[in-house]
């Protein structure tokens, strides 16, 4: 059995320094590491065999894996290559009664991050996760710079364990997505986990305002620039000296201006409008956008050097719908906020009302999802927001999740049309890429109403 430990990152405080996934068939010594651990403050989840571990590993999302070498069915150096095909980059420390050479050699060479033998020194095993720790990014500190993020989707916190890593460095990231998807929100956490959290974070969207404005707003003024400059402005590059400055919908910024971005960005220093001099600033630069950068380069609007500057990493965020496991956990947070800032009654949904939440394709992402709640809660007149509410508020896109298995015979009905496409139709072929005998992918075909002359 699994001495488990749940983590569902919601937006509230926790005190952990870490996640770590322990892999040992020696249930005595699983105790003891989870005791050492959780007493230095980590979030510890042990389980007994690789195949356990594999199956935790996305519901967890542990920081550190440490696993036994030597197991029964699937030993400690096949997890770790699992484990890096899964979660390149995740940290897998080995442990071994066994502390030869070769063992240490063949762990090195297969990624692992660290080698240690039974009995473990206690000393040495926290040298080593505390290692492991900072290449991971988690912060010792336990500072919850990421709180306003209400998530437990594996994508989601995939994007902020990149967005952690990143922070304390002057790395320019581009945080890309849909409308309504928490961009913002992304660049404020990475500022707040940041050595520049003490300084201002300023945001400005690139698509609200004309060239000429846009370009006082970023750069400042000098006084007599232009009708109306009644005195000097400086612009928000100078205001987030020190922090950091978001530029939201990058894509929408007028190509005339992109090149006096550039210049910024490499120089580190801006030209107030109607200056001659030029004033230096340490600003890290965040962007975001929900348009195809790509496509708009290929289309000559917008400059690529200036994408290659901006993009340095990349953090794409989930829509909601790629996240349905979200929207009860966001749905209670809004609830809470709008009771906590109106005084009044806090209201809840009917079971139905949720499951029409969970089910619908939210094109308007988070942001949707809170003006919907927002205005069920004004509109409901009980404690109780009815599922007729929800359905008025969502309109006739409303919608409800595909039974087990309907969601099986569409995956399994995709699959076969993929295989018949990728073969031209022969039957021979797709049975063999599908691991089945000829007789049984006839039947699977037969049941599934898919004609095999009509991909050919």
């Amino acid at each position: 059995m699994p001495i488990s430990s749940t983590h569902t990152h919601q937006g509230i405080e926790h005190d952990y320094r870490g996640r770590i996934l322990i892999v040992d068939d020696d249930p005595g010594l699983l105790k003891l590491l989870t005791i050492r651990l959780r007493a230095e403050r980590y979030d510890v989840e042990a389980v007994e065999s690789a195949e356990e571990a594999l199956g935790v590993l996305t519901r967890f999302r542990p920081d550190l894996v440490i696993s036994d070498l030597r197991m029964a069915n699937m030993d400690g150096i096949e997890l770790l290559r699992e484990i890096h095909r899964q979660r390149p980059g995740l940290c897998v420390l080995l442990l071994t009664a066994h502390g030869t050479i070769p063992d240490a050699v063949a762990a090195t060479q297969s990624g692992a991050f660290g080698f240690l033998t039974k009995p473990v020194d206690k000393n040495e095993l926290f040298e080593h996760v505390e290692r492991a720790m900072k290449i991971s990014g988690q912060s010792s500190s336990g500072e919850n710079w990421s709180a306003e993020i209400i998530t437990r989707s594996a994508a989601m916190e995939e994007a902020l364990k990149q967005a952690q890593m990143v922070a304390t460095t002057d790395t320019r990231i581009l945080i890309s997505g849909e409308s309504g998807t928490g961009k913002e929100l992304m660049a404020r956490a990475i500022h707040q986990a940041s050595d520049r959290f003490d300084q201002p974070f300023v945001a400005i969207n690139c698509s609200a305002m004309s060239e000429d404005l846009l370009e006082s707003e970023l750069f400042g003024h000098e006084k007599g620039a232009f009708t109306g400059a009644h005195r000097s402005h400086d612009g928000l590059f100078q205001a987030a000296n020190g922090g950091t400055l978001l530029l939201d919908e990058l894509g929408d910024m007028p190509p005339a201006l992109q090149v006096k971005l550039l210049r910024v960005l490499q120089e580190n220093q801006v030209r107030p409008v109607g200056s001659t001099q030029a004033v230096r600033v340490d600003t890290r630069v965040i962007s975001s956008t929900h348009r195809d950068l790509r496509e708009l380069i290929s289309s000559g609007r917008f400059r690529e050097d200036l994408f290659y500057r901006l993009n340095v990493v990349n953090i794409h965020l989930p829509a909601l719908r790629e996240r349905r496991e979200d929207v009860p956990l966001l749905i209670e947070h809004f609830l809470d906020r709008i009771a906590d800032s109106s005084g009044q009654q806090r209201k809840v949904y009917a079971p139905e009302a949720v499951e029409l939440l969970v089910a619908h394709d939210w094109p308007g992402n988070v942001r949707q999802l809170y003006n919907v709640v927002n205005q069920n809660v004004a509109l409901c007149t009980t404690r109780v927001i009815a599922v007729e509410l929800v359905r008025s508020a969502i309109g006739e896109q409303a919608q409800t999740l595909p039974s087990f298995t309907q969601a099986r015979d569409e995956f399994t009905r995709n699959y076969l049309s993929r295989l018949l496409q990728i073969t031209g139709g022969n039957v021979s072929q797709a049975a063999r890429l599908a691991k089945r005998n000829r007789t049984d992918f006839y039947k699977l075909l037969s049941r599934h109403s898919l004609v095999p002359e009509r991909f050919k």
